[in-house]
């Protein structure tokens, strides 16, 4: 099970191994009240943060077998009100001055993001083991913390209509403060400034989605309208306040601010490549995105461009000097970020550059078999010395599952629209990599569920051959080699309907099929 890609070239078949022997590294059993709870932990920390947990699902999904241990600790320690912890440790953490393995657990007060990334976590737990009745009991608890977010003063903004919160640097969770606290401020006081940060609002417009979908595959219509309406306004809110005609301004003010020596209306911050990947964006602000993140790659001469925030703030202003400008989420390099955006690229007529992502990070790990959380903009890795975070393994699970992400879904085409790839879209996209084979397998260990396929690209043929554990609805979308058209599809001999679609200068085949079991395509142009 887990995944297999196997196409000849190294830096496609050889990144979910190197991925999944990163992740397996990661992994963080802990007992809390005699109850065993599998997670995974980021490199800088010995805890299950629910943030770093949701994104690096994406990865270890297709491996692991305990997938719902992690959801359901952080479901039944949930606040009264809906509120989500951000972590839980039993692991003494400010060595050698603790030595207590104290169960702890820890919301960080200026965080706005916790709730959406708890939905996100269980949703992809449900897709991936098939467990009706336990999200289903789950759902209430959902539903709870994403009216936290919608309702408490901390987080909702009335006048916006949108999640607010302190002035971090994009999703991350310590606050400006303008030289009135004496270190990094993790809470709100009377002095905060509180603003609109666009990710949390895409993280939100995700989570309501989910959530509408989850209520929709139950039977219950009206919940489902419920929280897709509060998506789809949400939705125009982010639009109308944070998009700025290129991309999604940093930080919108509530609070009146000034950071002397930094343009404040050029920062462009990692959280924008994963609104096109979480569906707030039209095409069109897709690709202005991409544009932006290539226009200032060439104008800088850098090898990467994942930069955490560019133009970076001044050094130190958030409380700590080891907070450069290219330090940690100042800045620096982060294949996090570059996941995001090559997802992105794949999905939006930027094939070449989803691939050309992927290919940079690979030759970044292959040669040392390490990665980082970040790196500084010379390609430099981070370390204990150069980060407040008190580690830095070489085994980075976030960023690594981001890449995957964007190889699986992205270049490989496998997406599950559902739970057990009983709904999903293949959309391989080997023509922008020159591949012209390729065998795919996608599949979850911890249901056994999986799908396959082997593609074969000829002068004037494609040929894709499926296999399906069960009988599943698929959407085809079917790239093209560039200067082609598509002149008729057949599905098991028979021909089917298809439309054309371009997507910027792509080609694509798309039409729909219900899969038995296997299935023979065969695309002429």
């Amino acid at each position: 099970m887990g995944v297999s890609i196997k196409t000849g070239v190294d830096f496609i078949d050889n990144l979910y191994p190197m991925v999944k022997s990163f992740l397996e590294q990661d992994t963080l059993d802990i007992v809390v009240d005699g109850q065993a709870i599998r997670g995974y932990r980021s490199p800088d920390s010995r805890a299950i943060w629910i943030r770093d947990y949701s994104d690096m699902f994406r990865g270890f999904r297709y491996f692991e077998i305990d997938l719902k241990s992690v959801v359901q600790h952080f479901a039944d320690t949930q606040k009264a009100d809906g509120r989500i912890f951000d972590y839980v440790t039993t692991f003494p953490e400010k060595l050698p001055c603790e030595r207590e393995n104290w169960t702890k657990y820890v919301r960080v007060p200026v965080e706005a993001d916790v709730e959406y990334r708890f939905v996100k976590a269980a949703f992809l737990a449900w897709q991936a083991t098939g467990d009706d009745a336990w999200i289903r009991d789950l759902l209430p608890q959902l539903e709870n913390a994403l009216e936290y977010a919608r309702t408490h003063p901390w987080r909702w903004d009335g006048e916006h209509q949108l999640v607010k919160r302190a002035y971090t640097i994009d999703t991350w969770d310590f606050a400006y403060t303008a030289g009135q606290h004496d270190w990094l401020q993790f809470q709100i006081d009377d002095n905060t400034f509180w603003g609109i940060m666009h990710g949390d609002n895409s993280g939100y417009f995700e989570a309501f989605s989910l959530l509408a979908q989850l209520f929709a595959h139950f039977g219950d219509t009206q919940r489902s309208q419920t929280w897709a309406q509060r998506a789809a306004s949400l939705k125009r809110q982010m639009n109308s306040v944070c998009w700025n005609g290129r991309f999604y301004t940093h930080f919108v003010k509530i609070t009146s601010v000034e950071i002397p020596g930094v343009n404040e209306a050029e920062q462009l911050s990692l959280s924008n490549p994963m609104a096109i990947n979480r569906g707030v964006t039209s095409h069109d602000q897709a690709v202005s995105i991409l544009w932006e993140y290539l226009r200032r790659k060439e104008a800088k001469g850098s090898q990467f461009e994942w930069f955490s925030i560019d133009p970076p703030f001044p050094d130190g202003i958030f409380g700590d000097e080891k907070l450069v400008a290219g330090a940690y989420i100042n800045g620096g390099i982060f294949p996090l970020a570059g996941g995001e955006l090559a997802r992105a690229a794949f999905d939006h007529g930027f094939e070449w550059y989803g691939v050309d992502i992927l290919k940079r990070y690979y030759n970044l790990i292959s040669e040392t078999g390490e990665t980082y959380l970040w790196y500084f903009p010379d390609g430099r890795p981070s370390t204990v010395e150069t980060s407040t975070s008190p580690d830095a393994m070489p085994t980075d699970g976030w960023g690594s599952s981001a890449m995957l992400y964007a190889l699986v879904e992205g270049l490989a085409g496998v997406v599950d629209r559902a739970s057990l790839w009983k709904k999903i879209t293949l959309s391989p996209r080997w023509p922008a990599a020159g591949v012209t084979h390729a065998e795919v397998q996608a599949g979850y260990e911890a249901s056994g569920s999986a799908v396959a396929y082997e593609y074969n690209l000829s002068s004037q043929e494609l040929r894709l051959q499926v296999e399906t554990a069960s009988p599943t609805s698929v959407q085809f979308h079917l790239l093209l080699p560039r200067g082609h058209r598509p002149r008729s599809v057949r599905l098991n001999g028979k021909s089917v309907v298809f439309e054309e679609i371009r997507v910027e200068e792509s080609v694509y085949a798309a039409f729909s099929g219900q899969i038995e079991s296997r299935a023979e395509i065969k695309l002429a142009f």
